[in-house]
């Protein structure tokens, strides 16, 4: 009987070890939809992948089986602020600019107003019915932003959102009273003598939608990780547009998830590739004691422009240094178009540290 029970102390201290090891591993992975990797022949262990950063529209369980029985992690992308499919039929979820017309498309991208009840309700449901279906190592929430285009080297900063609901959130919060009869008036006094305020309620706003989130992550999977993948620039880039646009503060964003994903895309922001390793030494001087883990996804794709294999696995390499426990390429398209990426790939990810 002792012997029985020693036996069973011994299985479930090793699986939980195997499972805090697999936690520590430095993650290795892949973004986009990567059931195309393994259609193509490949596959995960071979390549030295560990885990797979899944679009929620792709996931299926066929793929996530095959992922799980490959020893891989598989992590959820959600697309947080994307309005694309819904504002269409729902209007009153439309950003509105300071002239109180709705926001234009943001080059490809278009986004939504963050404080309409609908819009919230829809993307939580999506969230719990996503948690529902899979046992997933985490989610990661994408298009965290105000309504903008920046992975570009001409960024989209419109001025959003000033739809009455927007604006009587903001009046009540700060114990003000707007004057003016229309938005556009409205809008204009907002930014003559209100600006500050303003950029920091837009930020809560979001700040919100983070906590809100992982609310319903840990109801429903509490072992669960909480990531966030954002714009990469620095507070003075573009006129301070991260915190002024985007809405983005990195400090207030690390304290409310467990794993930063900055979108490390040079290329996209026509930014050399040792720019990379340049933001990871700024991350990791701005980030308190209690940090948060470091995920960056670097840029494989070749629009715009060609990246050669060289160059991303250069990406590769300044993306992993301090404070990186792990990174992620973006995305399996540009691997599949051309296999001297999966090679780069490959031989970075079986060299690097388990």
């Amino acid at each position: 009987m002792n012997y029985f029970f020693w036996l069973l102390f011994l299985l479930i201290h090793c699986a939980a070890y195997a499972q805090e090891s697999q936690k520590e591993a430095f993650v290795k992975g892949i973004y986009g939809n990567p059931e195309r990797i393994l259609q193509a022949g490949y596959s995960f262990d071979e390549l030295g992948v560990n885990a797979v950063f899944v679009r929620r529209s792709s996931l299926n369980q066929e793929f996530y089986q095959q992922a799980k029985a490959q020893g891989c992690q598989v992590f959820v992308e959600f697309p947080t602020l994307n309005g694309k499919g819904y504002i269409e039929d729902h209007p009153e979820a439309w950003p509105i600019n300071e002239k109180g017309e709705q926001a234009a498309p943001a080059d490809w991208f278009m986004g939504v107003c963050p404080t309409d009840p609908g819009f919230q309700a829809y993307r939580a449901e999506q969230l719990k019915e996503t948690l529902g279906d899979y046992m997933v190592d985490g989610v990661f929430l994408d298009y965290l932003h105000w309504h903008a285009q920046f992975e570009t080297d001409q960024p989209v900063l419109p001025e959003t959102c000033f739809c009455d609901r927007c604006t009587q959130l903001f009046e009540k919060a700060s114990a003000l009273q707007i004057p003016g009869k229309d938005i556009s008036a409205r809008s204009q006094w907002i930014l003559a003598n209100q600006e500050s305020a303003w950029r920091d309620w837009r930020n809560g706003i979001l700040n919100k939608w983070v906590s809100d989130m992982g609310e319903i992550l840990r109801e429903y999977q509490p072992d669960a990780l909480l990531g966030a993948f954002y714009c990469a620039w620095f507070p003075e880039d573009h006129g301070g547009a991260l915190y002024n646009t985007l809405g983005i503060n990195v400090p207030s964003l690390a304290k409310r998830v467990d794993v930063l994903a900055p979108m490390l895309f040079h290329q996209m922001y026509a930014r050399p590739v040792t720019w990379a390793g340049e933001y990871m030494e700024w991350l990791d001087k701005i980030m308190d004691s209690s940090r948060p883990l470091v995920w960056p996804i670097v840029q494989a794709h070749n629009k715009p422009g060609i990246v050669s294999p060289e160059e991303f696995g250069k990406a590769l390499q300044e993306g992993s240094k301090t404070p990186a426990s792990g990174i992620m390429m973006f995305s399996e398209q540009s691997l599949l178009e051309n296999r001297e990426k999966m090679k780069v790939m490959q031989d970075f990810y079986q060299r690097t540290k388990p």
